[in-house]
Order: structure tokens, then C-alpha cells, then sequence
């Protein structure tokens, strides 16, 4: 159980306030969205075994955040394929 540091989010709403601030320009590159899907993952993750009281919904959007890096990598390589 990997739990936040003291300058980390510690709950739901400060875990929301984070990914908002940290959130990438419209146009930016698919790396960097790969980067702050995977970031946003691993906090909401390790939130959820903090704010224990939203537990479940933290859980709902590690999910949400894998997959969206889970797409974002899967352009990555289709437009590696499609530049060879």
C-alpha cells in the first residue's frame, strides 16, 4: 500500500484539484498526455488507500486514467507504424 507524502493529495477532491492544474494544453503531445494519464493514475491510486471513504471512486478513476493512457499509447504506436 503505497500511501501519498505530506505535500500530496489526500483526498477525492484534492486528488481533482491536482490532475485540473497539471492538466496538458489542447494540442499537446501524445506523450505528454501518456505522461499525465499515467501520473494521474498512480495518485488517484494512491489516494484511494488514504481517503478511504471514497475508496471506490477513487478506484473508478484509476480505471479511467489506465485507459486513457491505454489509448493515448495505442496512437503513440499507430503513428509510429504509420511513419515507417
Amino acid at each position: 500500500m503505497t500511501t501519498p507524502g505530506r505535500n500530496e493529495p489526500q483526498t477525492l477532491q484534492d486528488a481533482h484539484a491536482v490532475a485540473s492544474a497539471h492538466r496538458p494544453k489542447p494540442g499537446s503531445n501524445l506523450t505528454t498526455w501518456l505522461k499525465f494519464h499515467q501520473a494521474n493514475a498512480r495518485m488517484y491510486r494512491a489516494v484511494s488507500d488514504v481517503d478511504r471513504w471514497h475508496h471506490h471512486e477513487l478506484r473508478y478513476w484509476v480505471g479511467y486514467e489506465e485507459r486513457k493512457a491505454e489509448e493515448v499509447a495505442e496512437q503513440i504506436q499507430k503513428n509510429k507504424s504509420q511513419a515507417s
